[in-house]
């Protein structure tokens, strides 16, 4: 395909385009599924997420409304009961291996990026996220009586202060803690893995040290710390900072403990002694860009909002979302744009029924306003009640009737 006609393609469908659905062509896959293909069915429900379908019967309107849209999935006419059939039918396993491709080209995409500043390099995030259920619709994934729901532990890279994506997850049950998922989410030794309290315990800290995978974790009191040499703080929010023991067996280990701006204590256990302390109170502070990557996926990706009550149906919904934030990862790369996540997704989704060149062309547009406009005099501020109108009622002047 040129360049002219990709320029005057729907955006939609050249997003849908950019997805290596290679392992999705072979004709024994869709032996039995020859109206709708797993090729088309996988590409409609990153789709709706990208564009935020709310319902099976919002799909079937949608994908009604614009033939462009179906030729580029793949289907000449669809209905909403064999969407909702064949999201639970999809094996979970594919669309895995779907999503792992979309990594491996974010992978490319992201290798010249150096992570973050000040010498932390690229990281990698460890946390888990709940997603509530219906309590009446989803007995299989109670966690108690009052509560019902499933997880999706996750690992997030962090190639730079703006380009964050998943580049692992794993769903489980609600009842699945933090503790007993560390042992697939940590694998490799070349980053740096930081993570919360729910991690690190005597096993795990022991089996990080013989793996040499370099950590920086928050533990809680109840583990107890022998000190064996103690370092002067350099930064005034660190209250401690010392080389210690937490069992006979090991190595030492580095202990961090600071004090944050609302007064909190964070105690931070670490094997990286080659790092100041203010670097390692700063590789923790960054554990909270996973909470604003979990915030944002469920603000503005179908991820709360379940197509399924079955758990392959929920596990796949889980694997297409990041599907479809690593795909317009992909495009704000591909497109070099310097805006923030949330700006190129929210002009992304303007323009998605738009041509490529028009979407091109509003993402390069510049500010044409260069001064800073009309400059308000300060005036004290005095408090003015401001009038309603001639059309609403208020009750003035009048005292309230006691009741008898």
């Amino acid at each position: 395909m040129n360049k002219d006609s990709i320029e005057r393609e729907m955006l939609i469908c050249q997003c849908l385009s950019l997805l290596p659905t290679e392992d999705f062509d072979c004709p024994l896959l869709d032996y039995s599924n020859y109206k709708l293909s797993t090729k088309s069915l996988v590409k409609t429900f990153v789709a709706a997420q990208l564009d935020h379908w709310s319902s099976y019967s919002h799909m079937e309107e949608k994908l009604e409304a614009y033939p462009e849209l179906r030729m580029e999935i793949g289907i000449e006419e669809i209905s909403r009961s064999q969407l909702s059939r064949r999201i639970n039918e999809l094996p979970t396993e594919l669309v895995q291996k779907l999503f792992i491709k979309v990594v491996e080209k974010l992978s490319q995409l992201t290798k010249g990026l150096k992570g973050l500043p000040n010498g932390l390099g690229r990281l990698r995030i460890i946390d888990s996220t709940e997603i509530k259920l219906p309590h009446n619709l989803c007995d299989w994934a109670k966690i108690s009586k009052k509560k019902t729901g499933v997880k999706m532990h996750t690992r997030l890279m962090v190639a730079s202060p703006d380009v964050v994506y998943a580049d692992k997850i794993v769903p489980s049950s609600g009842r699945l803690s933090d503790f007993e998922s560390s042992d697939v989410m940590i694998e490799e030794s070349d980053y740096i893995y930081i993570m919360d309290r729910g991690y690190p315990s005597r096993e795990n800290l022991q089996s990080w040290q013989a793996k040499e995978i370099s950590f920086v974790a928050r533990v809680s009191k109840s583990l107890r710390l022998g000190i064996l040499e103690e370092y002067t703080p350099t930064h005034s929010s660190v209250v401690q900072d010392a080389k210690v023991s937490y069992t006979v067996s090991q190595p030492p280990v580095r202990y961090v403990e600071f004090i944050d701006e609302k007064q909190r204590t964070y105690r931070i256990l670490t094997n990286r002694f080659d790092l100041t302390d203010q670097q390692i109170m700063e590789l923790y502070r960054a554990r909270w860009t996973i909470e604003l990557f979990f915030k944002w996926i469920k603000q503005h990706l179908r991820f709360t909002k379940i197509w399924s009550t079955k758990p392959q149906g929920i596990w796949n919904q889980m694997f297409l979302a990041l599907i479809a934030y690593g795909l317009t990862l992909i495009v704000k790369l591909q497109t070099n744009s310097k805006k923030t996540p949330w700006e190129f997704f929210r002009l992304l989704q303007t323009y998605l029924y738009k041509t490529v060149g028009s979407f091109t062309k509003a993402l390069n547009k510049k500010n044409k306003k260069t001064s800073k406009g009309r400059q308000k005099v300060p005036i004290p501020k005095q408090k003015v009640s401001p009038e309603l109108g001639n059309v609403a009622l208020d009750k003035k002047g009048t005292k309230e009737r006691k009741r008898r």
